[in-house]
């Protein structure tokens, strides 16, 4: 199975495009890889921005998943 670039944007209203991207054989590593990011974008405090996500897209330009930086808490 060959592997297959994803690329990692950030999206808070405007888009920040990832050109390079990374490459894995699953969707499931690449979402995986989103949650990592967002965890760092965390705990660096890198942007506070409420609506922060990182957005999964696959070679074929489909968003496959969305991580929010800051998920809402249940209340």
């Amino acid at each position: 199975m060959p592997q297959k670039i994803f690329y990692f944007d950030t999206k808070n209203g405007v888009t920040i495009r990832d050109r390079i991207g990374k490459k894995f054989f699953l969707n499931s590593e690449a979402i995986e890889h989103s949650k990592v990011l967002a965890q760092r974008f965390r705990n660096e405090r890198i942007h506070n921005e409420p609506h922060l996500a990182i957005s999964v897209i696959d070679e074929s330009g489909c968003e496959i998943h969305r991580e929010p930086v800051y998920p809402k808490l249940p209340k």
